[in-house]
């Protein structure tokens, strides 16, 4: 073997005119990658050589072709932080395809704890007397990347047109009766005409899913006889999870596997949907010490992941800040390579459109643990050539020391968007909180001040330069309460998760509306629709980016369980019933969609100056219940939640637009006064989140309008 002749690239090359394999490794002494040929079963041992002064381990294959399985032996240092055994099977770090060994991988097989796509009458991983699953061994297989992508290319969606909708693979379509079965809870089915018909209906233009990089379930779930549903438990980092797979694709092998994947990605792409994925490189399924060693530690744990300073004497502990039991270490050069490899990955050869970021503040520590907001890695995602294109959201918090750093992605060159947890509990407080608090002691907490910052973009949070783009907004996600179990519970009931009620948050900003569940009392559940409705229309005016959570259109409850990660899909799966209630919601952000479409007022992509014209700015003006501009008082005093907020655009793109906002935030009935303005005709009411409202009349300017009860009003202005 000549050094000259090795591709160095991780993973396996099969390009070349001999197939080549690459690892890194700066702790081994001795590595082995063991092939199974898919041919004849046989195995194959292949010795690795480290590269002079590198921690690069090679070597070349031949033979090797896709659908052959293979692991890999490490052996090492004992003691201390080193994990070696060399006769332990381990996962390639950048394997194309992971698939379940022994029993639980007979073709076709999902991973212990999953029930097949679409099974109808599966038990809840959680039911009484359910037996733990035995833990399943994996394999990496060798995939074909060969794709034929028909000349289809990747959506241009302008950010300020982005509308996102978070969801999980299985439980997106897991109900739809407009699948065949074997494609409900599928990549297939994501991909099928009807869940893009209705994500068209709903004006959805980015379909974030939840993780899909190949995962496990935690031991001490499966130990529980219960399964990790929404996948934040990475195993590998290249390879899609097969489980989400049709059973004819996984029954066909990897290679499969990452078709029907690619093949998703192609026809939401014909469709002009982006596909952003939820990623997770904080921390890896491999658990705290004593758990799964499944690939990283068991090739390089001293270096790849965080490690505490102890004093002298005592075992040497993880420096956890994901509260996942371990932390990968990003300040290490191998693992940020890992995962700039795999963003590229994905983005280039997958064509996904972006990613979301899971505890994104633990990938910016320093060697010291440290938050860096020019962190090396951070700086590597930001300029690299193939990820100029992508987007970037980061959930900007992980739960190390000072871990909260909504507000902290910026800097030069940055084009990265942020959840924004501020305007969740801002919107949350004044629609729901605060409205109980008013039925309770005839006053709310707090005035509508903080509501107009969130309607305009968060410019206190993100500052005049980032712009309001940096900021996706959201009201509810995957992690707590649904839409409709937000306004229908009090309190969060998460027993069928087995841990008491313990786990989940206690700080929801929840209101029941005067009892706690469901209800077929008609007052309770008008007053429901009525939050409900508001909570979706501050979402999608607002500026920034508005991100809806599946099923949230549709009415979708989790009965009050508001950390749903554990439980079966006869709890979580989005409703494609077409009841009224849930039609009617539907409809609610349908029109909310179109009229945020046809308003670039509501869209700026910059904040404004004083002084100046901006373009892609939306000039501000606000007025108070009486017409007036808006006063001091007006802002701040808990009795005064009213707001007019006119808004025009500054033309960058898009025609001129202008529209008026109005917001009633009391349960109580108030008259108000239509602003006059010199260049207004009257306003025409467009949408309203009280229902029968007079939508066609023109309103002249000055006209007294009444509000029943907390409300927002949209007029079009003539």
């Amino acid at each position: 073997m000549h050094e000259t002749a090795i591709d160095h690239t991780p993973g396996f090359s099969l390009g070349a005119d001999v197939p080549r394999f690459s690892l890194r490794s700066g702790s081994a002494t001795e590595v082995v990658l063991v092939v199974e040929r898919a041919a004849d079963g046989q195995s194959v041992r292949f010795p690795l050589e480290q590269l002079p002064e590198t921690d690069v381990w090679v070597a070349e294959t031949p033979g090797v072709v896709p659908g052959d399985r293979y692991h890999l032996l490490a052996d090492g240092p004992a003691g201390g932080r080193h994990e070696f055994d060399a006769t332990r099977p381990l996962l390639d770090p950048y394997a194309r395809g992971i698939a379940p060994t022994g029993a639980a991988g007979a073709a076709g097989a999902a991973p212990a704890g999953a029930a097949p796509a679409g099974a109808a009458g599966a038990a809840p991983t959680g039911a009484a007397g359910a037996a733990p699953a035995a833990a399943p061994r994996w394999t990496s297989v060798v995939v074909d990347d060969a794709f034929d992508w028909g000349g289809v290319v990747k959506p241009t969606t302008p950010l300020d047109r982005t509308v996102v909708y978070e969801a999980n693979v299985r439980t997106l379509t897991a109900a739809n009766p407009h699948l065949p079965e074997e494609l409900r809870g599928t990549y297939a089915g994501v991909a099928h005409e009807s869940t893009i018909a209705h994500l068209h209906r709903i004006g959805v233009t980015t379909l974030e899913l939840l993780p899909v990089h190949a995962f496990d379930t935690e031991n001490w779930l499966r130990d529980a006889g219960r399964e990790n549903a929404w996948g934040y438990n990475t195993l590998g980092f290249f390879a899609p999870h097969a489980a989400h797979a049709s059973a004819a694709a996984r029954a066909a092998g990897a290679s499969t596997v990452l078709r029907e994947f690619k093949g998703m990605v192609r026809l939401l792409h014909e469709a002009g949907i982006q596909v952003v994925l939820d990623v997770v490189y904080n921390h890896t399924a491999e658990e705290g010490l004593g758990g799964p060693t499944t690939s990283l530690r068991g090739i390089d744990g001293a270096n790849r992941y965080r490690w505490a300073s102890v004093p002298a004497g005592e075992p040497d502990a993880y420096y956890d800040t994901t509260g996942c039991g371990n932390t990968l270490d990003t300040s290490v050069e191998a693992t940020a390579d890992l995962i700039v490899d795999s963003l590229v990955y994905w983005a280039r050869d997958v064509q996904v459109d972006g990613f979301r970021f899971d505890l994104m503040a633990a990938l910016a520590r320093d060697a010291d643990h440290v938050f860096d907001p020019g962190h090396p890695l951070l700086e590597r995602i930001r300029n690299h050539p193939d990820l100029q294109d992508t987007l970037v959201i980061a959930e900007p918090w992980d739960v190390g020391p000072d871990g909260w750093k909504t507000g902290s992605f910026g800097g030069a060159g940055a084009h990265t968007s942020e959840w924004n947890d501020g305007f969740r509990n801002t919107v949350r407080q004044f629609w729901l909180t605060d409205i109980a608090e008013e039925r309770r002691n005839g006053m709310p907490q707090t005035g509508i001040g903080r509501l107009a910052d969130a309607l305009t973009g968060s410019r206190s949070l993100f500052g005049a330069d980032r712009g309001p783009l940096a900021g996706v907004n959201f009201v509810t996600a995957h992690d707590g309460f649904t839409l409709l179990d937000l306004v229908s519970h009090d309190s969060k009931h998460n027993e069928a998760n087995g841990e008491e009620n313990r786990d989940g948050s206690n700080d929801n900003r929840s209101f029941n509306h005067g009892i706690e569940g469901d209800t077929a009392d008609r007052g309770v559940r008008a007053a429901r629709g009525r939050s409900m409705r508001n909570l979706l229309a501050t979402l999608m005016l607002s500026a920034g980016v508005p991100m809806l959570t599946a099923g949230d259109e549709r009415s979708r409850t989790q009965h009050g369980n508001n950390n749903a990660y554990v439980v079966s899909e006869d709890l979580t799966p989005v409703c494609w019933s077409t009841d009224e209630d849930s039609e009617s919601m539907t409809e609610a952000v349908a029109a909310l969609a179109r009229f945020r479409s046809a308003h670039p007022s509501l869209r700026p992509t910059r904040f404004g100056i004083e002084g100046q014209e901006t373009p892609g700015a939306s000039r501000m003006s606000w007025y108070g219940p009486d017409g007036h501009p808006m006063t001091v008082e007006g802002w701040d005093q808990p009795v005064h939640r009213v707001m007019q907020y006119f808004a025009e655009s500054t033309p960058e793109h898009e025609p001129f637009d202008r529209v008026l906002v109005v917001v009633h935030g009391s349960g109580r009935t108030r008259d108000l006064t239509l602003p006059v303005r010199e260049d207004v005709l009257g306003y025409r009411l467009a949408w309203s989140s009280e229902k029968h409202r007079d939508l066609e009349r023109l309103r002249p300017a000055g006209q007294v309008f009444t509000a029943y009860g907390p409300g927002i009003h949209l007029f079009e202005v003539a």
